[in-house]
């Protein structure tokens, strides 16, 4: 298939294509017209690509689930390289969770106090985020 259709079929521009191509993480053979060819394996490869930025890894961090999925592991994901990431951005989340729940405490206990400095009455409404 050409880029168009690699691009149409994987839900991407071909821009982006290009780009995965020149950071080395898509390669096409070129036909005698100079086209790039891309096969299903191609398609697999942008899906997986997608599919992990969609959880938040970086571009570079797709790379060895890529050359996971060229080995042969349908996952992507069965091989040490592939695995160490995961680690890593499990690790990441985890800190980014603990932060949130910090945040979260301090924004409850400023709730709290100012509940409790409001005068006695009605909320007016503009206080209550209607207009």
């Amino acid at each position: 298939m050409r880029i168009g259709e690699l691009a149409e079929r994987a839900g991407v521009s071909t821009r982006t294509l290009r780009y995965y191509e020149s950071r080395g993480l898509l390669a096409a053979p070129r036909a005698v017209n100079g086209y790039r060819v891309y096969g299903d394996d191609d398609l697999r490869l942008v899906e997986q690509i997608r599919t992990l930025q969609d959880f938040g890894f970086g571009l570079e961090d797709t790379r060895p689930f890529l050359e996971c999925l060229n080995a042969g592991h349908p996952a992507g994901d069965a091989c040490p390289a592939s695995l160490d990431v995961y680690r890593r951005k499990l690790a990441e989340l985890d800190l980014l969770i603990a932060e949130l729940t910090t945040v979260r405490a301090q924004v409850g206990a400023q709730l709290v106090r100012a509940q409790a400095d409001l005068p006695d009455g009605p909320t007016p409404l503009c206080e209550l985020g209607q207009s």
